[in-house]
């Protein structure tokens, strides 16, 4: 059976996202690198699959497949994981909703940091404290929604990991040098430095800082 391909380059937020997804779930793939620094997802080649210009995107045999929260739902589904992806219903529209959210509303208030402390810098800029005062508002009512909830939950939703969890820790996965303000939320804090970056499949998916994906030596 040909693998899924998928194209992505493991850098950015969203491919990140896919490849620690996939293997949380044990989707097998082939991996095609596409250089976003480069702008390679801007070229004709890549966007004949993903007119957004955006990575990631997923193909399995006729299917194209961009957004990366549908490749993650598709590739449990396909797979048949049903911890990482539940089919009871509430459990999973539970988690269809946390996955909305992320796309709709956390992603982009956590890409505010990122490109204001971790992509300015690559480029010579200096971070604009005004625009970062501003998005403080908004991260901290959302994260407050995510703290609130894992101060009764372990995982974002269920007793265990799912792609929810993926999901949502995807925005923050450099939070360190994106410089959140993770102390305000406690339990939101816990649950991104004990549980998910614990997981092999978010160590495997390794990034650091400067968007890099070797690991410097103590």
């Amino acid at each position: 059976m040909e693998l899924m391909k998928v194209y992505a380059d493991p850098i950015t937020v969203n491919c990140r996202k896919v490849l620690a997804g996939l293997d949380l779930i044990g989707a097998p793939y082939e991996h095609v690198h596409v250089d976003y620094f480069t702008g390679q997802h801007k070229g004709d080649e890549y966007m004949a699959l993903n007119p957004n210009a955006s990575v990631p995107a997923l193909v399995d045999g006729d299917l194209v497949l961009w957004e990366s929260n549908a490749i993650l739902m598709y590739a449990a589904d396909k797979v048949g994981n049903h911890a990482a992806y539940p089919t009871d219903l509430k459990v999973r529209a539970d988690i269809n909703r946390w996955l909305l959210w992320e796309s709709s509303s956390w992603f982009g208030s956590c890409y505010v940091y990122l490109v204001e402390h971790c992509v300015k810098p690559l480029l010579a800029a200096e971070p604009d404290p005004q625009v970062i005062a501003v998005q403080d508002v908004t991260w901290n009512k959302l994260a407050g929604i995510l703290d609130a909830r894992l101060a009764r939950h372990d995982w974002i939703a269920g007793d265990a990991p799912t792609i929810a969890d993926i999901a949502i820790a995807a925005p923050m996965h450099l939070h360190p040098y994106q410089k959140l303000p993770l102390a305000q939320h406690p339990h939101l804090h816990r649950w991104m430095t004990e549980r998910v970056e614990t997981l092999p499949c978010w160590e495997r998916s390794f990034v650091g800082e400067g968007f890099t994906t070797e690991r410097r030596a103590a």
